[in-house]
């Protein structure tokens, strides 16, 4: 029998602490409003260190998924389009607040759940969770990943 591919047994992982559809409405917001708001964070910094964390995160994910790379990049390349548009003074501000928001959404979900978060066993999980949100939009296009 073939082993199953990194991303696979990544995901199969993750999905094991959510499960709960609350949870898992919640990450499907929260998620993706994290990573929009860790670039604006690294924006805030500045743009050259945003867009090398995209990059070293694109690698992670050509790794794991070619296919799962271009969803990713095509997502980041929108969230750095966006914040390009916001009135720099703007950028820090907004995503601490939102960022801390969401971070709050996140473990409202967990303790809904009455599991903790997949990151506290493994680092990883942090770049998988806007994965976990993407093949639920692969699966429902018929995408594969």
């Amino acid at each position: 029998m073939p082993q199953p591919r990194t991303i696979d047994t990544l995901l199969a992982q993750y999905s094991e602490s959510h499960v709960h559809p609350t949870n898992e409405l919640i990450h499907f917001v929260c998620v993706p409003v994290i990573m929009f708001t860790l670039l604006g964070l690294l924006w805030a910094l500045h743009p050259a260190v945003a867009l090398t964390f995209t990059a070293a995160a694109m690698l992670y994910y050509l790794r794991l998924s070619p296919r799962f790379a271009v969803g990713m990049a095509v997502m980041a390349a929108v969230m750095l389009a966006i914040l390009v548009t916001l009135p720099p003074a703007t950028v820090l501000p907004l995503s601490i607040t939102v960022f801390v928001l969401a971070w709050i959404g996140q473990f409202i979900g967990h303790k809904i759940e009455g599991k903790k978060p997949s990151f506290f066993d493994d680092l990883r999980f942090l770049l998988i969770g806007p994965l976990f949100v993407l093949s639920f939009l692969y699966r429902r296009f018929k995408l594969a990943y």
